[in-house]
């Protein structure tokens, strides 16, 4: 994860009207020049980061399938000036036309983008695709309501405690300060006996630094982004929540694109999506490599802590049902059974 720097105003970003195009991905319109429609894309991850490569890449991809109709320029490491949690709410209003938004950051606006954090309900990208199975209508839905589309989204890879401390119980970790990016987070974190601090991610290496917490919960890759190995020195493969990067167009600007150039960019959303999958898969095991390079040692969590962790966090299920609502109830119900759980 990248910082993310603070402007002093925000200032709404003007769009222009694109030109028709092509219908099909390959076949650039040949339609008369007109004025591209340009669009700021906002991320607070860095330019290393896997995420913003990938909505690089789909840039790119856009602005030559439309025949530069529609260009799309990243802003990384929160250069826009707005922090995690803030982007859906500046994407629904066009202060920014475009964002790459992390989900479960917007639980305080949508609480049932939170579904994925809920600890232990999911254990693997694949068992993640059935979950989204079900919740991706919900999310579009959402973001309907936040007046935007979703194009596409990725997960980041599994999620680990980075610490300082090297302990095989729960009550070795008991009291330490631990840096969450949201509430749900929070709430498991402080289940566990350990004192959670919701912090953006722009501030948690300032934290790291200055001792104001002494871990952190998040995913190798943004252990690599942050060098957590200059202040930690452990990381634990708890597996214990996800999370998925969203990106999304506002609808005011969607509505001025072109159909032909609509149906190009879905069609180029729906076929990189994959890959980008796969990218996330890859971004973990190649950043989990670099933090030990950097000396930090993954611990294999014993069954018997693991088992421990998962009994303290059984209610928060419910908890988290309770907050979004029948729907996350369903989605959850229809999940476990194509999983053949109870």
């Amino acid at each position: 994860m990248g910082a993310t720097m603070k402007l002093g105003r925000r200032t709404a970003l003007k769009a222009g009207v694109g030109a028709g195009a092509a219908a099909v991905i390959g076949a650039p319109s040949m339609v008369g020049a007109q004025a591209p429609m340009k669009l700021d894309l906002a991320t607070v991850w860095p330019d290393g980061n896997f995420h913003t490569k990938n909505a690089k890449l789909f840039a790119a991809e856009v602005a030559k399938a439309t025949n530069g109709q529609v260009v799309i320029t990243v802003h990384s490491g929160g250069s826009l000036g707005y922090k995690g949690p803030e982007q859906l709410n500046a994407v629904r209003d066009g202060l920014v036309p475009m964002a790459d938004i992390l989900n479960i950051q917007q639980v305080g606006e949508a609480p049932l983008l939170g579904i994925e954090g809920v600890p232990f309900l999911v254990a693997n990208p694949e068992e993640l695709k059935v979950l989204q199975k079900y919740a991706r209508p919900e999310f579009d839905k959402i973001a309907t309501k936040f007046n935007q589309t979703i194009l596409y989204t990725v997960p980041w890879p599994t999620q680990y405690l980075h610490t300082k401390t090297k302990s095989d119980t729960l009550d070795g970790l008991k009291g330490l300060k631990i840096r969450v990016p949201d509430r749900q987070a929070g709430d498991m974190v402080n289940s566990l006996g350990m004192a959670a601090v919701q912090i953006p991610w722009g501030e948690t290496v300032p934290a790291l630094a200055s001792g104001a917490v002494v871990g952190v919960t998040t995913s190798s890759v943004s252990g690599v982004d942050g060098k957590f190995w200059e202040f930690l020195k452990y990381f634990y493969k708890t597996n214990h929540v996800w999370s998925s990067q969203i990106v999304t167009i506002n609808n005011d600007t969607w509505k001025k694109i072109s159909p032909a150039n609509q149906k190009i960019i879905k069609d180029l959303a729906a076929k990189l999506e994959p890959e980008f999958w796969k990218v996330s898969v890859e971004a973990d095991a190649i950043s989990s490599k670099r933090l030990t390079e950097g000396g930090m040692e993954m611990i294999i969590v014993p069954e018997p802590m693991l088992k421990e962790m998962r009994a303290k966090t059984v209610g928060l299920e419910k908890a988290f049902v309770d907050r979004a609502g029948p729907v996350a109830a369903e989605i959850i119900a229809k999940y476990k059974k194509d999983l053949g759980r109870s």
